[in-house]
């Protein structure tokens, strides 16, 4: 990214200081990749938490500072006496002969915690691994991942284990594994995070160096006791590569905006309101369970196609509100040419459901 580009995106945040890029915002990024508005804001740093609360439609979801706190506590469990726990489990779910490993922490350099300072030194780490063979544990990498021609920083909350060659990234979760059972949704979720850092360690050391095989740990049933299971993240990769390719340039975005744009916090509502409308947005439902800024996009959207569904969205290209669709299907607007292949489905099932209704 050019010094233009981000002086534009620091302009644009304001005062506040940048929020970072993290594996869930880079998935939920690349899971609604033609909506501008959330790579802009990503990009800038800008917290879409409190801008969403500021103009009156807060999120409805997140960590509570409990499981933030029981998350943190369960991780310091299984990394704790030089990661006892977690070779134990490793032999066991990878079926790898490990013997006593060494442990690298890649938090801070000392004490230093800049990012540029700590990706170099995590760079060097693993690289260096694949030289000297030694079997290692990495604690908190910093990686970098190419995001729209922006470099994003991810510090994964995972270790990195080298052994023989291959690196094996594993993911620890603080939701349960009850009766050998977890909430599906957090897996599909983990894996598709487990995947941006697969791909960021790709990235940096190539693909036949990084196993498509997650390692995810989390509590088993009722207990803290660590069990773990390996995921295959192989789908998930090619679906997050092509979707990175499908993001638009950071720089073409940011030219497109207005002059002077800001969302500084310290904006009124009416202003951050008028600023993000400036923005383009591509609401779909799913978004209510991965965007903080889901409930205003949903607002702004209301009677629009694209509220309906990504499916309904692409069913009637051309077909922008509800109200063209209703006026294409009982024939009381004539479609363009754009709209004559989705007025003619809409018709076919208006037909379709008079003659259901009248039966």
């Amino acid at each position: 990214m050019d010094n233009i580009t981000q002086e534009r995106l620091n302009q644009l945040r304001g005062a506040a200081g940048a929020k970072r890029h993290n594996a869930r915002t880079v998935a939920a990024l690349t899971g609604n990749p033609g909506c501008v508005r959330r790579a802009v804001l990503d990009a800038a740093g800008v917290d879409k938490d409190k801008l969403a609360r500021r103009v009156g439609f807060p999120a409805k979801f997140g960590q509570s500072q409990f499981a933030i706190t029981r998350g943190n506590s369960f991780e310091a469990q299984v990394k704790a006496n030089a990661f006892a726990e977690l070779i134990t489990l490793l032999r066991d779910t990878l079926g790898l002969q490990i013997g006593e490993v060494g442990q690298t922490d890649l938090e801070q350099v000392g004490g230093n915690t800049s990012q540029e300072i700590r990706h170099t030194r995590s760079r060097q780490k693993l690289t260096g691994a694949m030289t000297n063979g030694e079997s290692t544990f990495f604690d908190h990498p910093l990686l970098t991942l190419d995001v729209g021609g922006n470099t994003v920083y991810l510090e994964p909350d995972l270790v990195a284990f080298h052994h023989e060659g291959v690196f094996h990234v594993v993911e620890i979760k603080s939701f349960a594994v009850i009766d050998d059972q977890a909430d599906g949704a957090k897996v599909a979720a983990a894996a598709i995070q487990s995947a941006v850092y697969v791909l960021a360690l790709r990235r940096l050391l190539g693909d036949d160096k990084v196993s498509h095989e997650v390692v995810l740990v989390c509590p088993k049933d009722f207990s803290n006791k660590p069990v773990a299971t390996k995921i295959d993240v192989r789908k998930q990769l090619i679906v997050l590569e092509h979707q990175l390719t499908r993001l638009a340039r950071i720089e073409t975005l940011v030219d497109a905006l207005p002059p002077g744009l800001s969302l500084d916090l310290d904006n009124s509502a009416d202003d951050l309101f008028k600023a993000l409308s400036e923005i383009e947005a591509r609401y779909a439902p799913d978004c209510i369970a991965k965007c903080e800024m889901a409930f205003f996009c949903r607002n702004e959207a209301r009677g629009c196609t694209a509220a309906l569904g990504i499916s309904v969205r692409e069913e009637l290209g051309g077909v922008e509100t509800v109200a063209e669709a209703l006026g294409l299907a009982d024939g009381t607007l004539v479609a363009s040419d754009d709209q004559a292949e989705a007025a003619s489905m809409l018709r076919a099932t208006a037909d379709i459901y008079a003659s259901a209704a009248a039966a």
